[in-house]
């Protein structure tokens, strides 16, 4: 056990170790860039999302939405359901639909409840200048419990209209396994709040119908792949763990009967070990844990060496991870960003085809990825 701590000590502060400030060139495997600040002001910033007309939606896990336009921070915007921010719950995801400019919706998933339970709950609403107006409860997390662990959550919408939540198990571990209840899954539902037809446990009268995968334990990044459509996700591991994986509907993902994660302080076994007949295996992970906290696929031309590789946003190392995927394995790894912008909340790319992150903090900032020629 000892030698654990000593050895996740030594991998923190060489992560953050690293002198590189905005601005300043850096210099990766295939591209150099910079690092510049968009804006400043934000009080831990959760999700970022882009709006056609270029506009930046952060949220903030407190509960508030803003909206970033020329490098300014909006006030708070209104209408926000009643969320309840507690340790790890508050505002978190944002997506904006697809046909926004159209019908102005945007979808958000926050913690709701009251004092005797609480969930992950999704909701949409339309944007009218600075107020949300219609909102629409979508899902709803059930059964709502105590505690402020593990809510997820993350947002997809697809082109076919489905929208993917991924939940957390809520510090409960043992309720990942139990297909009638919604923690530890990733869940699929129209954008409308019904149930595709062909989800896994449609027609199981003892399973939550939403449900798409379960025995994850908190999942808090997802993307579609760009070529395959295939649904991918990375997931918080306990101490050690943290997993990319390719989603399949009706698998079982295994948590916590089989991890690569030991116990919090103490390093002892979870489960059974790390494989087991039925349950999937994660395409790649991370021991020490990274706590990766989002993913996406590059697609735009700004990194044209970039395009097609997968990013992973980290929190204890405040780094980057970007991943080179081949017939679905990672064939090489490489970090950037060693801490000295602190927590990396999320990485997106934006409509310009740079890549933007947040960090988490009470000071949190909107950064931007710029190539350097």
């Amino acid at each position: 056990m000892k030698k654990i701590l000593i050895l996740f000590i030594t991998l923190t502060l060489l992560a953050f170790n690293y002198s590189a400030t905005a601005n300043e060139s850096i210099t990766s495997k295939k591209h150099a860039f910079i690092i510049e600040t968009v804006v400043t002001g934000l009080k831990n910033p959760w999700a970022i999302d882009f709006l056609p007309d270029g506009r930046i939606l952060v949220t903030e896990r407190r509960g508030r939405l803003r909206i970033v336009e020329d490098g300014k921070l909006s006030d708070p915007i209104k209408g926000l359901p009643k969320i309840i921010a507690e340790n790890q719950g508050g505002l978190l995801d944002i997506a904006v639909d697809r046909d926004f400019s159209n019908n102005q919706t945007l979808y958000f998933a926050y913690s709701g409840g009251n004092k005797t339970g609480v969930g992950t709950e999704v909701v949409s609403a339309k944007l009218l200048g600075s107020t949300l107006v219609e909102l629409k409860l979508l899902f709803k997390a059930l059964p709502k419990s105590r505690g402020g662990r593990h809510f997820g959550c993350r947002l997809l919408i697809t082109k076919q209209d489905e929208l993917f939540i991924t939940l957390g198990d809520r510090g409960d571990k043992e309720r990942a396994q139990d297909i009638n209840d919604h923690a530890g899954s990733l869940i699929r539902i129209n954008k409308d709040g019904s149930i595709p037809k062909d989800n896994p446990f449609v027609g199981n009268a003892t399973a939550k119908t939403e449900i798409y995968t379960y025995g994850n334990r908190n999942i808090q990044g997802i993307a579609m792949h760009p070529e395959t459509g295939d649904i991918w996700t990375i997931e918080h591991g306990p101490q050690g763990g943290d997993e990319l994986n390719l989603m399949k509907p009706g698998v079982n993902y295994g948590w916590p009967i089989i991890t690569y994660g030991v116990n919090y302080g103490i390093g002892t076994k979870i489960g059974e070990g790390t494989h087991k007949v039925g349950m999937a295996q994660p395409i790649h992970y991370w021991v020490p844990s990274i706590a990766t906290s989002s993913l996406l696929f590059y697609t735009g031309d700004q990194f044209p060496a970039w395009k097609g590789n997968a990013f992973v946003s980290s929190l204890v190392f405040g780094q980057l991870a970007r991943l080179e995927i081949e017939d679905n394995k990672v064939i090489a790894e490489e970090r950037f960003l060693k801490g000295q912008f602190g927590r990396i909340r999320e990485i997106q790319q934006g409509l310009d085809g740079l890549l933007y992150f947040i960090t988490d903090s009470s000071k949190g900032k909107l950064y931007k990825i710029i190539p350097t020629k």
